[in-house]
């Protein structure tokens, strides 16, 4: 019995080692990174104070939310319908729409952008067939916009939260529909009463998800408008990775912040998703 715990506890270390080096020292240098201001050797909180006080830095946060609540908003709303609408075809089918689902959660990054910019860019082909066939709305549609760049959030983040939402409805069971419509209930009552307060848990928690999944995502935004929009991790990247301004240091305390504002959304998911439990029992 001791054997087969040492042998366990031995197929660990593999994992843990993977951890510690990819995680939690890179994660230790850029906190330590971040106390320092480029050029001096002394410990200080400068570069925290320059991101509070340059609004030409908070405001990249201020948009990253932005475009990270809308994103996940527009792309929780539709995954709701689109997961309910799953669970009506056979299981079969239902196996293939997620591994769809799947694969084009996954498609994301600078591939994302460049199909988008082949098939919406100023030259894109639904863009020259809309001029051929005069459609107004495809006309005046900027891809290198905000409304552009939410639209390739939400098709990465949409996916996903099917994926995420689909188990909470296959959950709810069809002997519950029927005991509340011979109860006399209509549909609407049903999800009200029930149906809602049940995927509640589950709404509060994809969303934390959703946030956190587009406030961290760069190859996308970069790759489609470069530096135009302000946004934290393009932000991070350019001070970082910089030739002529590079300032690591400072990048290092923008990803602590973001790092910090992630958490914080996670922590207020779990407050959501306890308060939305006790409330149903």
């Amino acid at each position: 019995m001791k054997k087969r715990k040492a042998s366990l506890y031995l197929s660990l270390v593999p994992l843990i080692s993977f951890i510690i080096l990819f995680l939690f020292v890179p994660l230790i240098s850029m906190m330590y990174s971040s106390l320092f201001k480029n050029g001096e050797t002394n410990l200080s909180f400068s570069n925290y104070i320059e991101i509070f006080t340059n609004p030409y830095y908070y405001k990249s946060f201020e948009n990253s939310i932005i475009i990270s609540l809308s994103s996940s908003a527009i792309a929780m709303i539709l995954a709701l319908f689109t997961a309910y609408a799953i669970t009506f075809f056979k299981k079969k089918i239902q196996d293939r729409i997620l591994v769809m689902a799947n694969l084009t959660s996954n498609f994301a990054g600078i591939p994302l952008s460049f199909a988008f910019i082949v098939l919406l860019g100023n030259s894109g082909v639904f863009t020259i067939l809309a001029k051929e066939l005069n459609i107004a709305f495809l006309q005046h549609f900027n891809l290198y916009s905000w409304t552009g760049l939410i639209l390739i959030y939400v098709y990465f983040q949409l996916p996903l939260a099917v994926m995420l939402m689909f188990p909470a409805f296959h959950g709810i069971q069809g002997q519950w529909k029927e005991s509340a419509s011979l109860l006399g209930a209509s549909p609407l009552q049903f999800w009200r009463r029930i149906g809602m307060p049940i995927l509640l848990p589950s709404i509060a928690g994809t969303s934390s998800i959703l946030f956190a999944n587009a406030m961290g995502a760069y190859a996308s935004a970069y790759a489609l408008t470069g530096s135009t929009y302000n946004l934290a991790t393009i932000r991070i990247g350019a001070l970082i990775s910089g030739d002529i301004f590079a300032q690591p240091e400072l990048g290092s305390a923008l990803a602590v912040l973001l790092g910090l504002i992630l958490i914080f959304a996670m922590m207020i998911n779990e407050w959501l998703m306890r308060k939305v439990r006790r409330d149903v029992g």
